[in-house]
């Protein structure tokens, strides 16, 4: 363990910002144990249905206060995108060949997870699965594949994004939602924000890589104001209080986004501002978090695309050993009872991640504990 901590150590160059590196990881974690804690797959007579504990039980949306932390992935990847492509201009490198690097370190492990699943269900239709049970376990694990595609287009944007100020995107959002929510304009016009949305904290970070990060007093404003805009959306502006999607919900804040996730996430973006200081101190100090930060971040994509299916496959192990529905892994997430024993499945989730890790994480970074010099 040690030696590994010193290589790691070793290989990070003296100009890399941990601190964003961990505000990535626990950007990371959050949505894997946020899909762990609000995504049940619930067993009913031969078909598996995925069902939300937030839909039972509303009390419960303060996890997805905290849990739900997309727009910090969208600040820091914003961040480190613009100083990526400020090196390789200083470099002589053309955008181009920029693209296509950052953009292949996206989609590289994406071509494993489609192989495995289009496998997976050929062989549970040919088994005779219902196209129900196919489509809803099929729909978990592909659904991450929506934020690659946003954040490839973002990725692709980025010059653009390192020079405009975030309130436009921002404003854009606004208005969408005043046209669908409030003016009877087609809801399809929602989508929009699945751009302008993400591109108010990308902006915020490409925008920081550019011109200096926002001060403290910014990143209070941030947080403060952010927070104080959400509670009036959700309070009087008739948006849900879940920061993510709830099956049978009229409105979602995820699915598109709404103004009021937009503001949630500059609530976010400023308390992770806020917290990059203190980060960036714990990690000189103390080597073995900052290897563990590091090895995460190598890992980001492969736990990403991964999660989902090593829940399902825990699912799915234990409809096979038989005995019936057990409690927190097949049943309806309608009690506390469901979320104590779900918690308790959370280690059988992270063993088999590890396992997903193991055999996929060579799609995603080739060049070992080497890559934590890129950026």
């Amino acid at each position: 363990m040690r030696e590994a901590v010193l290589r790691v150590a070793a290989a990070t160059p003296p100009g890399r910002d941990r601190g964003m590196d961990a505000l990535r990881a626990l950007a990371i974690l959050g949505v894997v144990l946020g899909h762990w804690l609000v995504t049940a797959l619930v067993a009913d007579s031969g078909t598996v249905r995925a069902a939300s504990p937030l839909r039972y039980l509303p009390g419960l949306a303060p996890v997805s206060w905290v849990l739900q932390t997309l727009a910090v992935f969208f600040f820091v990847g914003g961040h480190a995108a613009a100083r990526g492509h400020a090196s390789a201009r200083a470099a002589g490198t053309p955008y181009a060949r920029w693209l296509r690097g950052r953009l292949a370190r996206l989609f590289r492990p994406v071509a494993a997870v489609l192989a495995v699943w289009a496998v997976v269900l050929g062989a549970l239709l040919a088994a005779g699965a219902g196209y129900p049970t196919a489509r809803a376990l099929g729909k978990l694990a592909l659904s991450p594949l929506w934020f690659l595609l946003v954040f490839a287009v973002l990725t692709a944007a980025t010059p653009l994004a390192a020079r405009l100020h975030p309130g436009w995107p921002l404003a854009v959002a606004g208005c969408v939602d005043l046209c669908r929510l409030r003016l009877d304009g087609p809801a399809a016009l929602g989508w929009a924000n699945v751009a302008a949305g993400w591109l108010v904290p990308y902006a915020l970070g490409a925008r920081g890589a550019r011109r200096g990060l926002p001060g403290r007093r910014t990143a209070w404003a941030l947080l403060g104001g952010g927070a104080a805009a959400t509670a009036v959306l959700v309070l009087r502006g008739g948006y849900p209080a879940a920061m993510v999607g709830v099956p049978g919900a009229a409105v979602s804040n995820l699915d598109p986004p709404t103004l009021a996730a937009v503001t949630f996430g500059l609530a976010q973006c400023g308390a992770a501002l806020l917290l990059l200081g203190p980060l960036r101190r714990v990690l000189r100090r103390r080597p073995a978090a900052w290897a563990a930060v590091a090895l995460l971040n190598l890992s980001a994509m492969t736990v990403f695309l991964w999660h989902q299916t090593a829940m399902m496959a825990v699912s799915a192990l234990g409809l096979l050993a038989g005995g019936g529905a057990l409690p927190g892994l097949h049943t309806v997430p309608d009690g506390g009872g469901w979320v104590a024993a779900r918690l308790v499945w959370l280690p059988a989730f992270a063993a088999v991640l590890l396992v997903c890790r193991a055999a996929f994480h060579a799609y995603e970074r080739p060049g070992g504990v080497s890559a934590v010099r890129g950026t």
